[in-house]
């Protein structure tokens, strides 16, 4: 018999060793939740419990194989015949098995994202006279998700819709809805939601199939609990029902996805839905330095809401306190990011012990832009490089066709965002138009006019307005309003005919900061043009994970990951909390978004708060340090002023209040573990 006592501290050994019962293991982050789970199980083994009666139940794939693995080298094959996998892939199991019952063929077809949008997309094509008029069939298709893991209707789902995307008819949308539901049922298909709601259904309303399970299922095991939905709550509690040994394993501190459905309710009210739950909680942390984990203490000190833990350190003090660091404006704190990396780098640590960390994507364009110029290796995990983005080369093609009007390529880009305009048809209008095109004449706008179909003209008469204003703005050197016109008369209501509400108002960020970016340009929108060219021929196409890179990534990509060295940018007010969290009262998951980003950090963290934020017309304006690094106490960190603008950087002025960041620890704890 394995002696666990000696593999566990006191609070994972009472977590994988209690009796029967139900259990809420509260395990916060770095604290090792998965060396208890696998632990669990093979505790539960030891004692006699037939390991196909156990259900280990996991967000992802790795982590399910992770845990099987792990669990594997501690009990050997036994392990093999354990119920283990994502929500979707047993409740798929089941329904393979038992869907019969609800009129199901064993073989029925799971459809994966691409097939759903196909579906749907058939159907408005079939059903509505001017598609292009009617949502995008990747909103529809959202709007039929939220209402199956909410239990809701598909119009209230569209009726919440109304107030963030024009066009929405919860009527018309629910109607769809419908036939994609009779579509799927024709085909004998599931899409991934169905996978839960009729895994769901099967337990409610087949008794005996309910009563098999509960039988079967000794012990239910659940991961990530703070990230499930109603669902997946109600699921585990059903197949509990019978033995009442269910093991809930979370961190409410790490619920960062409600925009996905999760409820942190389930986690916060499980002692009360299962009485006599016992709670142990996991708070001796294996990942960061004491340092950092003062400052995660403090960040969640007064949040509302939440079960009371204190991370404590098992590692010894080593290496400097936080860095809580001022800086002039988004240049100035991409050139000082960059700047660490390399002394980082010199010291031993390699480019992947380093990641920088951030609340959105578009935050991250001048911290991409400082590291493509110096050739320092990244990878984005938050998406592809701004500059690779179809909205950022839509902008961009037209700001090309400004500066070269023989520019070839940019012309049928633009030309293709007209409704009605395809390849063929662009070619067309190019040599009609002798091979040229200048935006800033009104022949030539009034010329293509004249070769465009009553399609298309709406939409171009659109983009000829901000073309005929082009020329001055170039003239007085009002470079970020080019692309402000731009928007205003044209893109944007194209990116939310294109995309749901909140995806389209992301893209305008991104082209926001693009616009800021001109604007602050030294050598002008060519200049610009040329640089963003040589960068995403010589960068771009070196985003291969596998090789030596600095991680650049949003906080919801990172969260489960972990780095010897994070820096954390624009945690200024309306960055880092968004503006948007701000106004809709999401401030306690802003919070909890913070603390996920100080606990990736092992050995060095660096926080970051700019004073100026640039506009897209070339202006700026002044902007307060984020709330979250006020709260944190001058004694817990350590601060640094940087009297600098991205000017002074380029010119090579020296630093005040700085010193070499320390050498990473002797000992190999430092290098990059990716889940504890």
């Amino acid at each position: 018999m394995t002696d666990f006592s000696q593999l566990l501290n006191p609070e994972q050994f009472a977590a994988a060793t209690a009796g029967d019962g139900p259990l809420l293991v509260l395990a916060a982050a770095g604290t090792g939740k998965t060396r208890t789970l696998v632990h669990r199980v093979a505790y539960l083994i030891e004692q006699g419990v037939d390991p196909s009666r156990i259900l280990l139940l996991t967000f992802t794939n790795r982590a399910a194989r992770e845990m099987q693995e792990r669990a594997q080298k501690l009990c050997g094959d036994a392990v093999s015949s354990i119920w283990s996998g994502t929500f979707h892939s047993v409740c798929a199991r089941l329904l393979r098995r038992y869907g019969g019952k609800l009129g199901f063929q064993p073989g029925f077809q799971i459809l994966d994202e691409d097939d759903q949008k196909k579906l749907i997309g058939e159907i408005i094509k079939a059903d509505i006279p001017n598609p292009k008029d009617f949502p995008k069939k990747e909103l529809i298709a959202k709007i039929i998700s939220e209402s199956a893991n909410e239990g809701k209707s598909v119009e209230a789902i569209a009726s919440r819709w109304q107030t963030k995307t024009a066009g929405i008819d919860p009527e018309a949308i629910a109607a769809i809805a419908g036939k994609y539901m009779a579509r799927k049922l024709e085909l004998g298909a599931m899409d991934f939601d169905d996978l839960l709601v009729y895994g769901l259904k099967l337990l409610k309303t087949q008794p005996g199939v309910r009563e098999l399970l509960q039988e079967h299922f000794q012990h239910v095991l659940v991961d990530e609990y703070q990230d499930t939905n109603g669902l997946q709550a109600e699921f585990t509690d059903i197949l509990a029902e019978k033995w009442r040994n269910i093991m809930a394993v979370g961190d409410d501190f790490q619920c960062i996805y409600t925009w996905r459905g999760a409820q942190i309710e389930n986690i916060m009210d499980f002692p009360k839905r299962w009485e006599g739950c016992r709670i142990v909680k996991l708070e001796r942390n294996y990942r960061s330095v004491p340092g950092i984990l003062d400052v995660a203490n403090v960040v969640m000190k007064d949040a509302t809401g939440q079960f009371e833990k204190q991370l404590r350190a098992f590692r010894s003090p080593s290496g400097d306190k936080p860095w809580k660091c001022t800086c002039y404006d988004g240049k100035a704190q991409a050139q000082e990011i960059l700047r660490l990396v390399r002394e980082y780098r010199e010291m031993g640590y390699r480019y992947s012990d380093m990641a920088v960390l951030y609340r959105s994507h578009f935050q991250s364009i001048d911290v991409q832009m400082a590291f493509a110029r110096m050739h320092v290796p990244h990878r984005i995990t938050s998406g592809i490089g701004v500059f690779e983005q179809l909205h950022t080369k839509d902008v961009l093609a037209y700001l090309r066709l400004l500066v070269n009007p023989r520019d070839e390529l940019s012309f049928m880009r633009l030309m293709g965002l007209l409704p009605g305009v395809g390849e063929k048809s662009a070619k067309k209008f190019w040599d009609k138009l002798g091979g040229m095109f200048d935006g800033r004449l009104q022949s030539d706008r009034e010329a293509l006019e004249g070769l465009l179909g009553a399609k298309a003209k709406p939409s171009w008469q659109q983009i000829s307005s901000a073309f005929s204003r082009a020329g001055d703005h170039l003239e007085r050197e009002e470079t970020g309003k080019v692309v402000e016109d731009f928007c205003e008369y044209f893109y944007s209501g194209h990116l939310h005919r294109e995309f749901e509400g909140e995806e389209a108002d992301d893209r305008l960020d991104d082209i926001k900061e693009l616009a800021a970016q001109i604007a602050a340009s030294e050598s002008g929108l060519e200049g610009f043009l040329a640089d963003v060219a040589l960068l995403t021929n010589l960068d771009v196409r070196r985003n291969d994970p596998d090789t030596d890179r600095v991680t650049l990534s949003t906080v919801h990509q990172a969260k489960g990951m972990e780095w010897p060295v994070v820096f954390v940018p624009w945690l200024s007010e309306g960055m880092f909390p968004s503006q948007k969290a701000a106004e809709e009262g999401r401030m306690d998951e802003e919070r909890r978004l913070f603390y996920v980003a100080v606990t990736r950090a092992k050995d060095q963290l660096h926080l970051f708060s700019p004073t100026i934020r640039k506009t897209p017309d070339g202006g700026m304006f002044p902007v307060n340090p984020s709330m979250f690094v006020t709260e944190i106490p001058d004694s817990l960190v350590n601060r640094r002023r940087l009297s600098l603008s991205s000017m002074e950087y380029a010119g090579g002025s020296g630093y005040r209040g700085y010193s070499r960041p320390s050498r990473p620890p002797a000992q190999p704890q430092w290098k990059t573990t990716w889940r504890r």
